[in-house]
């Protein structure tokens, strides 16, 4: 018997072929979030409480969505059917991010609800529930960002919130494993997990997300899934705005590489690594991650 069709319906429309935006920490994904919901048409939320909530415990203990697929689907399209609710004062309750990067400084709406053509959803961490995502919505268009991990690891070590999921309480690599948020997928990467700085649990969390991305890769077709490379997005934003307009099938506006500064805390230009990471973090982020480093190109 052939899987029940859902059929979202928000603001008296049905949703087609939303479109997601996943990638590890820092992987830029939030840069690229930003241009599509910049785009017209496009209703896109990031980091909605409705969502998040859902996200983190999916991400956090991956076994409440083991073996119940199903429900997992279903829990998530409750979950964006309350956050692409279009109300006159919606944005009120967004996310600072999401707010700022629709522009909205007062208590107006981030979009006008005839305007809205397509739906989607950039939040933190959401790419650990892409495949509740393609349960809950079979047309969905999914895009992935690659990032050179070095790079990540090195914008994680600036950001207070991504640090503290590793302080004791929070890491729970014991009573979740395998641990695909903090990247833990065998016994060998449990036993030396403790003895990781900071940085190599960045890495094993860079390794874990681009590990998760290719398998994607081979359960999804060409047609539901594209793969961006930071580097491209940054240094080439029409062509790759312009390469994502066809994947999607709607016109995305430009990327606001400006956000990226040289200088400054996020010091977000590829290989800012060279001159955040010392020899030892570097050495110890190629004995967790070098193979794939290798692998997805950044290492040769």
């Amino acid at each position: 018997m052939p899987p029940r069709t859902h059929i979202l319906v928000v603001n008296g429309r049905k949703v087609r072929q939303p479109v997601f935006v996943i990638g590890a920490p820092h992987s830029g994904a939030d840069l690229f979030g930003r241009a599509l919901k910049q785009s017209a048409g496009f209703h896109v939320t990031i980091g909605q409480e409705a969502v998040q909530g859902v996200v983190y415990a999916f991400a956090r203990s991956p076994s409440i969505q083991r073996g119940r697929s199903d429900a997992a689907a279903s829990v998530l399209r409750d979950a964006f059917a309350q956050s692409w609710q279009v109300t006159a004062h919606c944005c009120l309750t967004c996310s600072p991010f999401c707010r700022e990067a629709g522009r909205v400084t007062g208590p107006a709406c981030c979009v006008t609800d005839r305007d809205i053509v397509r739906y989607g959803d950039a939040s933190p961490d959401l790419m650990y529930c892409a495949e509740a995502l393609v349960g809950a919505f079979p047309d969905a268009r999914l895009v992935q960002i690659v990032r050179d991990g070095r790079d990540v690891v090195a914008a994680m070590l600036t950001d207070p919130q991504a640090l503290a999921w590793f302080k004791p309480g929070r890491a729970n690599v014991e009573s979740e494993f395998p641990n695909p948020f903090f990247g833990i997928e065998t016994e060998h990467d449990l036993a030396i997990w403790p003895e990781l700085s900071a940085a190599g649990k960045c890495a094993m969390r860079w390794r874990g997300a681009v590990r998760a991305m290719a398998r994607l890769r081979t359960s999804l077709s060409a047609q539901q899934l594209a793969t961006l490379r930071y580097e491209n997005m940054v240094q080439q934003p029409a062509a790759t705005a312009a390469a994502v307009s066809g994947f999607v099938g709607d016109k995305v506006g430009p990327i606001a590489v400006a956000a990226v500064r040289r200088d400054g805390p996020s010091a977000a230009e590829p290989g800012a690594w060279r001159r955040q990471l010392t020899a030892a973090q570097l050495t110890e982020i190629e004995s967790v991650a070098g193979a794939d480093l290798r692998r997805v190109g950044y290492l040769q």
